[in-house]
This record gives structure tokens, C-alpha cells and sequence, in this order.
């Protein structure tokens, strides 16, 4: 092992801890969860999950946490009583639609209270009349995970078909692969298109849960990498064979010059991590699909940019539909800042050019892209981000394991 690695420490995935979260407290707390994301998003749940069962209040504040408001919403329109979910500004234009529609379809309740299709919603929760439901998934897969996670505490499970092909189908059988675990029977058609989900009324056998290290947050350490490829990055506890669709950022950065190595410790059979360096041969252009890693969009248009290379990111149609309007967020902040990008409804086109700096990124409120935009503080250190704090939602620690790069001379 190289002593003189930078050695990061990443948080636990946000996706899986909110899973295994919904999943525990819907089969009864069986599952000893370790290594739980220390994500704003992942503490907002917990807190949401103990409101429920202590019923404090029937007010369910989501903040700004789509995945939160959409696993939260099929939980309470099961469970017994009047509730009211709503979110912050942004949440509330963030849409639902396909999610309310489908819990209609399955014969619950829900009336949306300002404007059809968004939160806020009222629920009154109840028994579903029906199993066989149908969900258009495009513009989020969180719409059938959300349905998937409550559907073995359904009288009859679920037979959930999907309308279209998913975004980001990789984070549906994350969800189908943790209810397996947890014994659950998940079933798929062999088209790909209908998932069955058994009533599950057994008792689970306790077990212990470890949650991977997140590869969202892995891939800002991949832009940085980039940028400085006389230093080698060890990213600690993070696997290349993960169930993670942001594990595409080694695929991705592979075109960049990035080198990823998997090792593995001498001293604890499952001590894994994965040291990354820049300066391997690059292509010539990039083309990629993001439509199964949304979130890595603003990383991969950041680092595509400070390349000088020409890329073409396509799948992107549901960005403008994230914390921010990232269609708009990142091309104005890569504009400001010298870049040609181009976009059309699916696609981001960002063509060779020379990035100047500018003194202030603004991050929209957006916490990736913050991150996504702060490794080019190592090409232009009079760079500041906007709004640091905005990381606490998905990466508390980001400042702090930043610094151990942007320190290193």
C-alpha cells in the first residue's frame, strides 16, 4: 500500500441508507443497519420515520428532498390516519405526478392541495383496492423504488408494470436487490418492463447491514484526480463492482485519463478501496449516456470542460428536475466562466475551450453543484463556491476531505 496516497473518506450511500431505512421500518427495526449516511437527506428520513410512529404531528416537512418526499408518500397513503406532505419552494415544483397517479390507480387517497400533480398533498391513509398498478418511470425511478419498498406490507404485494424505459434503472434493483435480501420475493418479467412484489407477513431473521461507500460522492475526487495527476487519491472502503449507477464515473473518467485501481487491504478481508490518478491516455472526444447516473451530470460537464476535450452527454432530459434546474445551472456557470456548451432537450453538448476563472460559482442551492464546480479551486484557487453549507444534504464532510487535495503543493 503507497503511504503517500491522499486518503479520502467518502460517506455511506444516501440511496442504499434511505432503502434499508424504509425497509427496516416497515418489517419491524429486524435489520442492524451499519454505517448509515451521515447525509442531511438520510437524517431527514429518520426524523420523518420517527414522527410517524410516535405520530408527533401529521405535517410531513420534506424539505428539499425529492427521493425523501417520494418514499414517504406511499408509507403514509398505507398507514392509517390524515396527513399533510409538503416540502420547501422548490420541492413543491418538483413534479409528483406519476406517483400520485399510480397510488389513485392502487385505490388510495390523495388530493394534492395547491396545484394537481405537486406537493403539497393530503393523505388519508388506507387499504388498496387494487394490486396491478402501471407508473411512468422517465422522468424518476424513485416513483416505482417508492412503490416497490412499501409493497410487501400490501394485502395482495403489488404487480407494478412501467410505462416507458426507466431513468436511472440501476437504483430500482438497488431498491429489488436490498427487499431480496432483506426476504422479500421480487420477481421481474422477462421484457423488464413488470416487477412482482410478494405480501411479506413472515419474520425476518436479524442481521447486520453494512451500507457501501457512495459513489456520487466518490466522483468529484475523480474530477480532481484530473487536474492533478502527480497525485495518486485513495478513495477508502469504495468497490468497482458495485449496484450503485454512479459507479459509471470510473467508465466515464476512464476517457479522461483517469486510472482506477480496486485494492484490497492485507490486514481485513473486506478492507477495500480504489486509488485513482489522472495523466493515462485520454480520447479524443466523449460521448456518453448519463440516463442510468443523472446526478453525475454537473461532475461529468465540469470535468469535460477543464479537459478541453468535446463531449456530448445524452440521457440528461430530467436534470432541469433536480435541487435545481441543472440544464440551466450548470451551462450558465460553465458559460460565465468561458465554456461553449450547447443543449437540446436530452442532450449536452461542450465543445473544446479555454475555462477562465470567475470569482464566485453560484450553486443554486443545489449541493452537487457545488461539489461538482469546487475541484476547479485546483486550476483557479481565487475560485470560491457559493453557499458551501448546501453539501450538508448529501456529503457533510466534503470540505474537510477536499482540503487534503487542495492543500497537497
Amino acid at each position: 500500500m503507497n503511504t503517500n496516497d491522499i486518503r479520502i473518506n467518502l460517506p455511506a450511500s444516501k440511496s442504499m441508507s434511505n432503502r434499508w431505512l424504509m425497509i427496516n421500518h416497515l418489517l419491524g427495526s429486524h435489520f442492524r443497519i451499519g454505517k448509515l449516511s451521515t447525509s442531511g437527506d438520510t437524517k431527514l428520513l429518520r426524523r420523518l420515520l420517527t414522527q410517524l410512529e410516535t405520530q408527533s404531528s401529521d405535517v410531513f416537512y420534506c424539505e428539499n428532498a425529492g427521493s425523501v418526499a417520494r418514499f414517504m408518500m406511499p408509507l403514509l397513503a398505507i398507514t392509517n390516519g390524515s396527513s399533510l406532505l409538503t416540502g420547501d419552494e422548490r420541492l413543491c415544483q418538483r413534479p409528483m405526478a406519476p406517483l400520485i397517479d399510480a397510488l389513485r390507480q392502487m385505490g388510495l387517497r390523495l388530493e394534492c392541495t395547491e396545484k394537481e400533480g405537486f406537493l403539497p398533498v393530503h393523505i388519508q391513509g388506507s387499504v388498496p383496492t387494487r394490486r396491478t398498478v402501471t407508473v411512468d418511470p422517465l422522468l424518476s425511478s424513485q416513483f416505482v423504488s417508492a412503490l416497490l419498498l412499501v409493497a410487501p406490507q400490501l394485502p395482495e404485494g403489488i404487480s407494478l408494470t412501467m410505462t416507458q424505459r426507466p431513468t436511472s434503472r440501476p437504483y430500482i434493483e438497488m431498491t429489488t436487490d436490498a427487499l431480496q435480501q432483506a426476504g422479500v420475493e421480487v420477481r421481474r418479467s422477462s421484457n423488464g418492463r413488470t416487477y412482482y412484489v410478494q405480501h411479506y407477513d413472515g419474520k425476518p431473521k436479524p442481521a447486520a447491514v453494512t451500507i457501501e461507500r457512495d459513489w456520487s460522492a466518490a466522483s468529484y475526487f475523480y474530477t480532481m484526480a484530473m487536474l492533478r495527476p502527480d497525485l495518486r487519491i485513495r478513495l477508502l472502503g469504495l468497490q468497482l463492482d458495485s449496484c450503485q449507477g454512479d459507479s459509471a464515473t470510473d467508465r466515464f473518467f476512464r476517457m479522461l485519463g483517469v486510472v482506477s485501481t480496486e485494492v484490497r487491504s492485507p490486514y481485513r478481508a473486506a478492507g477495500r478501496s480504489i486509488t485513482v490518478q489522472g495523466g493515462g491516455e485520454r480520447a479524443k472526444s466523449v460521448v456518453f449516456n448519463c440516463i442510468d447516473c443523472p446526478d453525475l451530470v454537473p461532475t461529468f460537464a465540469v470535468a469535460a470542460a477543464a479537459s478541453g476535450l468535446r463531449a456530448v452527454l445524452k440521457g440528461v432530459s430530467n436534470i432541469a428536475l433536480k435541487e435545481s434546474d441543472r440544464m440551466i445551472s450548470i451551462t450558465t456557470e460553465l458559460r460565465r466562466m468561458g465554456a461553449t456548451v450547447n443543449t437540446t432537450d436530452d442532450e449536452m453538448h461542450i465543445l473544446p475551450s479555454v475555462l477562465k476563472p470567475k470569482e464566485m460559482v453560484r450553486t443554486y442551492g443545489d449541493h452537487r453543484i457545488a461539489m461538482a464546480f469546487a475541484p476547479l479551486q485546483l486550476r483557479f484557487p481565487e475560485l470560491k463556491i457559493e453557499a458551501p453549507e448546501v453539501v450538508e444534504k448529501s456529503f457533510p464532510e466534503f470540505w474537510e476531505e477536499f482540503e487534503k487535495v487542495l492543500s497537497v503543493k
